[in-house]
């Protein structure tokens, strides 16, 4: 059993998938948004055995929800419908940022930056979560 977590953006949607023992997120890629992302995600699905989705959902800084969350509920809706997998909404402030940070601290150049850093950011939502998840048991 895996959870695979998503940074779902306008443009892409970064995956990461967590290990066996539910203990570390690594990146898998980077989605295009278009019509074949969900069977692309059904792939990712059906290759780690995934049995459960955390997808990160943009609160502002103050807590408040915007339009991109609103989006975000719309797709989760999108991914319980088409899985029938539990999908979970998971607080994703300051993902990118950390996932940036990260980058520039292992000297990667901006035009790579660009093309990993929803996957990136992916891996630090699931993190976040498996995190928690330890935290609890």
């Amino acid at each position: 059993m895996r959870i695979m977590g998503l940074d779902f953006g306008e443009r892409t949607i970064g995956v990461a998938v967590s290990d066996e023992l539910l203990w570390t997120a690594q990146g898998i890629k980077t989605i295009r948004r278009s019509k074949s992302e969900l069977e692309e995600l059904a792939e990712i699905i059906n290759q780690y055995d995934v049995q459960e989705i955390v997808l990160g959902y943009p609160k502002n800084m103050n807590g408040t929800l915007g339009p991109r969350a609103e989006l975000t509920v719309e797709f989760s809706e999108i991914l319980q419908e088409k899985f029938h997998l539990p999908v979970k909404l998971w607080d994703e402030r300051l993902s990118t940022v950390a996932a940036q940070r990260s980058l520039i601290e292992a000297d990667v150049s901006r035009a790579k930056r660009k093309k990993v850093i929803d996957k990136m950011a992916a891996v630090f939502i699931l993190q976040g979560y498996l995190d928690h998840r330890q935290r609890k048991i």
